[in-house]
C-alpha cells in the first residue's frame, strides 16, 4: 500500500512538470523528460535546504562544523533523501525482498522500526551492513503514513511475535529510527519488556520536534513538542538497556537537545544529518557497537534525570 501511495506520488509530480514544460515552454518531450528530472532533483534540494535554516535557526549548543564539513553534510543528506524517497521506498520490494531470518544463534535477532513518511525500504543500506556483521534482521512497514502512532504499536507487537516464533529467540533487540523508535517505547509502555533485550534509537525525537508542526497526520501533532502523547511516552520506564544515537546537527528534530533521553545511553555522532544516519558507516559502526555492549561504547555517556 504505501509503495504503491509513493510511486503514484512520484508519478504525478513527474507528470506535472513535464505537462508545464510542454504547455508553457514549448518543450519537446525529450526537454520535457530533462524538466521533469530537474524539477524532481531541485524540489528536493530546496526541502533539504529548507530543514537546515530551521536547524540552524533554532539549534541547541553544538560542536562548529568548517564549512567543507557542513557542505559534505548536506550534500550527504540531499543524497540520502533522494535515495530513499525516490529510488528505493516507491520501489521497496524490488530492493528489500523478504526478510532474511534464521535460527536463533548466541545473538538475538534485531527488528528494525522505520520512522515517519517511511516505510522498510530505508533500511536497504544499514540492514545489507548488519547481515554482513552477523546480524539476524528483520523489518516492518508501519501503515498507514498519516495515523496515530498508538495504531503502530499492535501491528509491531505482532512482527515482534514472528520474529521470535521464526527465529526460536527468547528476545530481540528493537531499532528505531526517527519515530520509529517512538513506536518502539510505546510498545514498550503497553506490553513491557519481556520480549525486548535492548533498545536502541537514531534520531529519534523523545521530546518532539519543532518541524513536526509543519507536517501531515496524527502522528505528526504527536510528535510535537509538549504533545499530551509525548509527556504520558516519558512517563513511561525505558527497556533495560536504551542506547540513543543522534547527531547535535540533525535537520529534522529541533531543537537537537529534544533527541536524548533521560536514563538512556548517549552516542552523539556530529555531521550527520537525519536522513542522512540510514547511510552513514559511522552510524552503522555506532550501531553495531550498541548491538554489542552498550555499557562499553567509547563515545557513550549518560543522561541522568535533573533533581
Amino acid at each position: 500500500m504505501l509503495e504503491k501511495l509513493l510511486r503514484l506520488f512520484l508519478f504525478a509530480e513527474i507528470t506535472f512538470y513535464a505537462v508545464i514544460a510542454l504547455r508553457y515552454f514549448d518543450a519537446s518531450p525529450a526537454e520535457a523528460a530533462l524538466a521533469a528530472l530537474a524539477g524532481v532533483l531541485w524540489v528536493r534540494a530546496w526541502i533539504t535546504g529548507t530543514t537546515y535554516v530551521f536547524a540552524w535557526v533554532d539549534h541547541s549548543p553544538a560542536s562548529r562544523l568548517s564549512i567543507a564539513q557542513a557542505l559534505r553534510m548536506g550534500g550527504a543528506e540531499y543524497l540520502a533523501f533522494l535515495v530513499n524517497f525516490v529510488l528505493i521506498s516507491p520501489f521497496e520490494r524490488i530492493w528489500m525482498g523478504a526478510d532474511r531470518l534464521g535460527p536463533a544463534s548466541e545473538r538475538p535477532p534485531v527488528l528494525l522500526i522505520h520512522g515517519y513518511g517511511c516505510s522498510r525500504g530505508a533500511w536497504w543500506w544499514l540492514r545489507r551492513r548488519l547481515e554482513g556483521a552477523g546480524w539476524s534482521v528483520a523489518t516492518i512497514n508501519l501503515e498507514p503514513i498519516y495515523t496515530n502512532i498508538d495504531h503502530y504499536i499492535d501491528p509491531l507487537a505482532r512482527r515482534i511475535d514472528a520474529v521470535l516464533a521464526e527465529t526460536g529467540a527468547a528476545q530481540l533487540i528493537l531499532v528505531g529510527h526517527s519515530m520509529g523508535g517512538l513506536v518502539a517505547r510505546a510498545y514498550l509502555g503497553r506490553f513491557g519488556a519481556s520480549r525486548v533485550a535492548r533498545l536502541v534509537t537514531l534520531g529519534t525525537p523523545h521530546a518532539g520536534s519543532r518541524l513536526a508542526r509543519m507536517a501531515m497526520g496524527k502522528n505528526a501533532r504527536q510528535m510535537e513538542p509538549g504533545s499530551a502523547w509525548l509527556q504520558t511516552l516519558a512517563n513511561q520506564s525505558l527497556a533495560p538497556e536504551t542506547v540513543v544515537i543522534y547527531s547535535p546537527h540533525d535537520n529534522y528534530v529541533i531543537p537537537q537537545a529534544n533527541l536524548q533521553l533521560t536514563g538512556a545511553i548517549h552516542r552523539p555522532i556530529d555531521g550527520v544529518g537525519h536522513l542522512a544516519m540510514l547511510f552513514s558507516p559511522r552510524v552503522a559502526g555506532e550501531l553495531r557497537a550498541a548491538l554489542e555492549k552498550p555499557e562499553v561504547a567509547s563515545a557513550g555517556w549518560k543522561l541522568r534525570s535533573q533533581g
